[in-house]
């Protein structure tokens, strides 16, 4: 068991320092992206014309997005160093919580298959904790809510939500009945698992 959880950090410690250079790297190459774009760096230079070669087909996606939206094309770059780095914090998050299955998953496989039902239990209340937040914040951008990517979160809740919606009203324009939700989920976790699980 030590030798995974030690494996884990190993692995998220290079990670991190492989995504640092990386944004390193990134960074360099969109200052001197940008640098051609606005002429500050000579369009005949190799440099200029790798980039063009090399970069800037790499990019025509970014650029697409940021011109539809009026903004220059000689932002593309910028823009690219920015979706970078949220790849590499979603990235970097997406390990953080791998690790802390793992290492939830291994501690409970340790109180044989009582401490195996106690975290099963518990990772279903994360996961309607998670999606009520996904809810929330998709509600705040009326476009997203309808992605498949936000949809999910609304099929996973509505159950919990539509009879609180019946005897709660809305404060003005303030649903509360996800807040509401959030500490149901926590009041009824700490129940059942004083209830079963007594003794952890």
């Amino acid at each position: 068991m030590d030798q995974a959880l030690a494996g884990l950090s190993a692995f998220a410690a290079g990670l991190r320092t492989a995504l640092l250079f990386g944004g390193i790297a990134v960074a360099l190459v969109a200052t001197a992206d940008w640098a051609a774009r606005t002429r500050r760096l000579s369009p005949f230079s190799g440099v200029a014309r790798f980039l063009r070669a090399q970069v800037d087909p790499r990019l025509t996606g970014i650029e697409r997005q940021v011109t539809r939206v009026g903004g220059h094309a000689s932002a593309t770059p910028w823009w690219a160093l920015v979706v970078y780095v949220i790849l590499a914090a979603v990235l970097l998050a997406a390990v953080d919580v791998v690790s802390s299955l793992v290492r939830e998953a291994l501690g409970a496989s340790s109180l044989g298959s009582l401490g195996i039902f106690a975290l099963a239990l518990h990772w279903v209340f994360r996961f309607f904790t998670f999606a009520l937040l996904v809810r929330v914040i998709a509600s705040w951008f009326p476009r997203a809510a309808h992605s498949p990517w936000m949809r999910w979160s609304f099929t996973a809740t509505e159950w919990m939500l539509r009879p609180m919606r019946r005897v709660i009203p809305m404060i003005g324009m303030l649903d509360i009945t996800p807040i509401l939700a959030y500490f149901a989920l926590q009041i009824a976790e700490g129940l059942l698992t004083r209830v079963f699980f007594p003794s952890m």
